[in-house]
């Protein structure tokens, strides 16, 4: 729902004009249609539960984790995004792990890079952690001979930089059809939304929120051999979680909608 000011002015973010038109990110519902490329990893148990905030539990399995390469197509109720393509396509990269809040299983995503702006503050909105960066995932092909086929021995590679520094690459070569698919990113993901305080006094705006979704639908789901590494850098952290075993790859497509969230009780 877009924000009206006393004013006459409107729109569901910054900018604010008599139309709304010219707001950064449109109001919901918000449909997503991804390719994913995931690889499943332990890292160190410390350095897991040093990125998880007081109120989730390590669990049973603290170190496990997956990293994630999406290239994403986008829109609003409308559609118009998909007849300017600019406006519709992106993509991002981001790490989850494996964690419990009240004793239930849950995933909580420390690091997040994407590569356009709208997609950015929308996912903070969302209380996603994302950053700029550039994420590139080979694509399959379904002719010719420039890419791989969803078939075993299709060889894929991802890789992620930010400020000018590589901080992630990972390969995927397909050995068949997965019957389990990925399992690391299937609890829900528990999300902080903080917007810091402007007064010198104030208070900042911190809530946890369950990340919305609904109306999902997935390809069939391929697996294979990976190789994942990150890459120290003066501005990022994500070498913190550096593997110390990299499990399975996955390749599929996924698709939902977003309609909002719920606070965290």
């Amino acid at each position: 729902m877009d924000v009206t000011t006393p004013h006459g002015l409107t729109g569901y973010s910054l900018p604010q004009t008599r139309t709304g038109r010219s707001s950064l990110v449109p109001p919901p519902p918000w449909y997503y249609s991804g390719d994913f490329l995931i690889v499943e990893f332990r890292t160190d148990p410390d350095a897991a539960r040093a990125l998880l905030p007081p109120e989730l539990e390590p669990g049973e399995d603290l170190g496990s984790a997956a990293a994630i390469f999406v290239d994403w197509q986008s829109c609003s109720e409308s559609g118009d995004e998909l007849l300017d393509p600019v406006r519709a396509q992106y993509k991002e990269f981001f790490v989850v792990l494996a964690a419990e809040y009240r004793g239930e299983a849950v995933t909580r995503c420390p690091f997040m890079w994407v590569d356009q702006g709208m997609p950015l503050v929308r996912g903070l909105v969302q209380g996603f952690p994302k950053k700029p960066g550039s994420i590139w995932i080979t694509r399959p092909v379904t002719v010719g001979k420039a890419g791989p086929r969803l078939e075993p021995g299709g060889r894929f590679g991802a890789s992620l930089a930010s400020y000018d520094r590589r901080l992630t690459e990972a390969t995927l070569t397909l050995t068949g059809p997965s019957e389990e698919g990925p399992t690391v990113n299937s609890p829900p993901l528990w999300n902080t939304r903080l917007f810091p305080a402007w007064e010198t006094d104030g208070d900042p705006l911190q809530e946890h929120v369950w990340a919305g979704g609904e109306d999902r639908e997935i390809s069939p789901v391929w697996e294979g051999d990976a190789t994942l590494r990150f890459f120290e850098s003066p501005a990022d952290e994500l070498a913190d979680l550096q593997p110390t075993e990299v499990g399975k790859g996955f390749w599929f497509s996924f698709g939902y909608t977003v309609t909002g969230g719920r606070r965290v009780e």
